[in-house]
C-alpha cells in the first residue's frame, strides 16, 4: 500500500510539480555554479597569469641564489604565493585603470573589462582580496621587509607607472621598469631578510632588459598606442629614434649581464650562456636598426621573453653546478 501511494504521488499533478521544482532548483544551482566559474575565470585573466608566472620565476631564482644550500620550504612556498598574489592584484588594478584604453587596442580589447564580462567593482574587490592575502602571507610567514618591498612594488606598478608615468611620459618604461625589476630582490629578501649587492645586480639585469623588451612591442603596435593616446617612444619620437634606443639599451643589457661573472656571483656556465643569449639579442637589435619590419619586432619581443627566462635559468644552474674559473 505504501508503494501504491508513492506511485500515485509521483504520477499526481502535485508529485509532478514537486519533481519539476526539484529539477528546476538543481538546474539553477548548476547554472549559478557555471556562472561563478566563468566569472572567476575572467577575474583570473585580469591577473595576467603569464606575466605573473615570469615574475614568480625570477623571484624564485632570487631565493635560490640567496643561499648556498636549499631554500627553506616556508620561505619558498609562502614567498612565492605572497609575491604571486600581490602581482596578480597589481595586474588587475592595471586593467581596471586602463580599461578604456584597452578597448581601443587590438592587443587588449578582448580583456574582460572592455568586453563587460566583469565590472569595475568586482575587479576592485578581487584586487583588494588577492593583494591583501598576498601581503598578509608575506608578513606572517616570510618577513616584514619582503612584505613592505612587495607593497612598494605594487604601488610602483599599479599607481606610479599605470596612473602617472604611462600616460604622461615616453620614458614611462624606463622609470616604471624599477617596479618590474624587483621580483628577484623580493625573492632574495624572503630568504635572507636583507638586501645584498648581488640582489641589486639581478635588479639591474631586469631593469636594463625592460626598455628593449617593451619598445620592440611598441614599435609594431605604434598605431594602437597612438589611437589610445599613450605616449610610447615610437609615438612621440618616431621609429628611427626608438630603434636606436632599442640597440642602445640592448648594449647596456649585455654589459650588465656580465656583472654576475665579474663579481664572482656566477661562473663559467652562466658566462657562456649570457654571451650566447646576448649575441642573439644584439643581432636582433642591430637588425631592427638597419632592416626593420613589424615581423622582426615581433620576433624580438618574443625572443626577449625567452632571453630573460633562459638567463635566470642559467644563473640557477651555475649556482649549483659551478665550474671553476
Amino acid at each position: 500500500m505504501v508503494l501504491h501511494f508513492a506511485l500515485f504521488r509521483t504520477m499526481s499533478p502535485i508529485g509532478i510539480a514537486t519533481r519539476r521544482a526539484a529539477d528546476g532548483s538543481l538546474m539553477s544551482t548548476s547554472v549559478a555554479g557555471d556562472a561563478f566559474a566563468s566569472r572567476f575565470g575572467q577575474l583570473l585573466r585580469l591577473a595576467k597569469p603569464r606575466v605573473v608566472s615570469l615574475i614568480v620565476f625570477t623571484a624564485v631564482i632570487g631565493m635560490f641564489l640567496a643561499t648556498p644550500g636549499m631554500v627553506p620550504p616556508q620561505a619558498l612556498f609562502a614567498g612565492s604565493i605572497g609575491i604571486a598574489l600581490t602581482a596578480a592584484a597589481a595586474a588587475a588594478v592595471n586593467c581596471l585603470v586602463e580599461q578604456k584604453l584597452d578597448a581601443l587596442m587590438a592587443r587588449t580589447r578582448y580583456r574582460p573589462l572592455p568586453r563587460g564580462q566583469v565590472t569595475s567593482l568586482q575587479t576592485l574587490v578581487f584586487a583588494g582580496i588577492v593583494g591583501g592575502a598576498g601581503l598578509i602571507t608575506l608578513h606572517q610567514w616570510v618577513n616584514a621587509l619582503t612584505m613592505w618591498l612587495t607593497l612598494a612594488t605594487f604601488v610602483g606598478y599599479a599607481i606610479v607607472y599605470t596612473v602617472l608615468l604611462k600616460p604622461m611620459t615616453p620614458q614611462n618604461i624606463v622609470i616604471g621598469g624599477a617596479s618590474g625589476a624587483m621580483p628577484p630582490v623580493l625573492g632574495w629578501t624572503a630568504v635572507t631578510g636583507e638586501i645584498a649587492p648581488d640582489a641589486l645586480i639581478l635588479f639591474l639585469i631586469i631593469f636594463a632588459w625592460t626598455p628593449p623588451h617593451f619598445w620592440a612591442l611598441a614599435l609594431y603596435r605604434k598605431g594602437e598606442y597612438a589611437r589610445a593616446g599613450i605616449p610610447m617612444l615610437p609615438v612621440t619620437h618616431g621609429d628611427r629614434f626608438t630603434r636606436l634606443h632599442v640597440l642602445f639599451y640592448t648594449v647596456i643589457l649585455a654589459a650588465v649581464t656580465l656583472m654576475p661573472f665579474v663579481t664572482r656571483m656566477s661562473g663559467m656556465i652562466y658566462l657562456a650562456s649570457a654571451l650566447a643569449l646576448d649575441a642573439v639579442f644584439l643581432w636582433y637589435a642591430v637588425r631592427i636598426c638597419v632592416a626593420y619590419s613589424d615581423r622582426l619586432a615581433q620576433r624580438t619581443f618574443r625572443y626577449s621573453i625567452f632571453y630573460l627566462t633562459a638567463l635566470f635559468a642559467a644563473l640557477l644552474v651555475d649556482h649549483y653546478f659551478r665550474v671553476p674559473v
